[in-house]
């Protein structure tokens, strides 16, 4: 199976030896549900996080401008998701101009979201393997630049999306196979750079935590680390795998790639979860808001009583 990288995405044979309709009728009801779910839930949780962010932190902190980063990266993303959910229900129909303009912004969320889990893989290894590196520490102008850095690069990798798809047959596709092969080499790239970061980062990380002389507090941060591993691998590995097949695994393999795609494709909603509110300091920013949330409801809640008791 050849698979284009974010496109829909079953292999066009030449002779049609193999029959896709009944796949594709999974797709059709199967990915629009989930991606509904993963819409919304992405959206609470990324908007709650940079309504945190905003409210109590420091924006100018390293960690934070990653934090928030991310979270923007996530909505660019998910902006993508109900696109893709009509497209697998009707095919494309809104024209050769969305095609390239929901391409790119769905890639610039995907590629965005890849660097900036990549960088904050390589700053957590320093902070725990050289707490008193400059690097933990750093904030203002060089956060800036950072985030700068990695819109530019995203935005760049991006761009083949918008010069080179099209619309054919009702399919939002790359207008030939150099740049479907091209698209999936950057992904496949990102893939293992971000395998690499992770499996040497973390598991410095776990060794540093497992010595005698780590925090109490090992236990919870190595469940978090494996969590963090077991929840990428599990998603994006079978979604970067080719395989060739014959007509009698295609449609077991196209199933499995369709639940994998859902897998991978719910990074979005899953970011705010594993790489914030497992966090002590967001968990207590995010009980203080609701709190305050809850009082101001009671206080109008109040007030309109005794307006109409009046």
């Amino acid at each position: 199976i050849e698979t284009s990288p974010l496109y829909d995405y079953y292999t066009d044979y030449e002779n049609e030896i193999c029959d896709t309709t009944v796949v594709k009728h999974f797709g059709a009801i199967f990915t629009p549900v989930f991606f509904s779910i993963v819409v919304i839930l992405s959206l609470f949780g990324n908007i709650l996080v940079i309504v945190i962010l905003a409210k109590y932190e420091n924006l100018k902190s390293l960690t934070n401008a990653f934090i928030l980063n991310l979270a923007v990266s996530d909505l660019f993303f998910t902006a993508g998701l109900p696109f893709w959910a009509y497209y697998h229900m009707s095919g494309w129909t809104l024209g050769e101009t969305a095609c390239k303009v929901v391409s790119f912004v769905f890639y610039v969320g995907f590629y965005s979201s890849g660097f900036l889990l990549i960088l904050m893989t390589a700053h957590r290894y320093v902070a725990v393997m050289n707490p008193l590196s400059d690097i933990v520490s750093t904030t203002g102008f060089y956060s800036v630049l950072v985030s700068m850095i990695i819109w530019i690069a995203s935005a760049l990798g991006a761009t083949p999306a918008v010069i080179f798809t099209t619309v054919k047959q009702n399919y939002c596709v790359p207008e030939n196979s150099y740049w479907s092969l091209w698209g999936m080499y950057q992904q496949n790239i990102l893939f293992i750079m971000s395998s690499l970061v992770f499996v040497f980062c973390y598991s410095q990380i776990i060794c540093r935590l497992l010595r005698p002389t780590a925090q109490r507090r090992r236990n919870k941060t190595l469940k978090l680390i494996f969590t963090l591993m077991v929840v990428f691998f599990v998603g994006w590995a079978p979604y970067n795998i080719e395989v060739s097949a014959d007509c009698d695994s295609f449609e077991k393999l196209q199933y499995a790639f369709s639940i994998s795609r859902i897998f991978a494709f719910s990074h979005c909603c899953l970011n705010p979860v594993f790489y914030v509110f497992v966090g002590v300091k967001f968990k207590t920013h995010l009980k203080k808001m609701l709190k305050s949330w809850v009082l101001t409801v009671i206080t109008l809640y109040v007030c309109s009583k005794t307006t109409f008791l009046k």
